[in-house]
């Protein structure tokens, strides 16, 4: 989970081969109208994620009941997303890819084919309530390697397993 341009999607591709797990990425559950809307500039209301996070939850809860090991490349900013995925009973670890917002910046303006520009990085941190208390978040630093981030991503999904 994080902000847009934080690594999610390159961390769970890398989680999901190396803990054989089956990669789900939540942009691609997104409708046409939220991928117009944040191609535009305009950043998605909670009215409208509310029913995406219904679609990815229940998405999990179908490949989990199907026998899948699932890595979810997730944004997660608000903590109501992240308690209507605890709400299926699933056993879940959250992690949270956090870093600095220049950083990110650079990361979104060097990045090609992706829906989501960069002009929304700010509305990104504005949504984003910080995990702090939650106890099956652990917190990864976004300045480092993706090899460094993968071990302790994979000594993170090891506890739930």
């Amino acid at each position: 989970m994080g902000v847009s341009g934080s690594g999610k999607t390159t961390l769970a591709r890398l989680l999901a081969e190396a803990w054989q797990a089956t990669f789900l990425d939540a942009d691609d559950i997104h409708d046409a109208a939220a991928r117009t809307r944040m191609a535009m500039g305009l950043p998605l209301t909670d009215a409208m994620r509310d029913p995406w996070v219904a679609r990815i939850a229940a998405e999990l809860s179908r490949r989990v009941a199907a026998g899948e090991r699932v890595v979810l490349a997730f944004s997660g900013l608000r903590r109501r997303h992240r308690d209507r995925l605890r709400d299926t009973g699933l056993s879940l670890r959250f992690l949270f890819l956090h870093g600095d917002k220049d950083l990110i910046a650079t990361r979104m303006q060097a990045r090609s084919g992706h829906y989501m520009p960069a002009s929304l990085l700010d509305s990104q941190f504005d949504t984003l309530e910080m995990p702090a208390g939650e106890a099956d978040v652990v917190t990864l630093a976004i300045d480092r390697p993706p090899a460094a981030l993968l071990r302790d991503a994979l000594a993170a999904v090891r506890l739930t397993a």
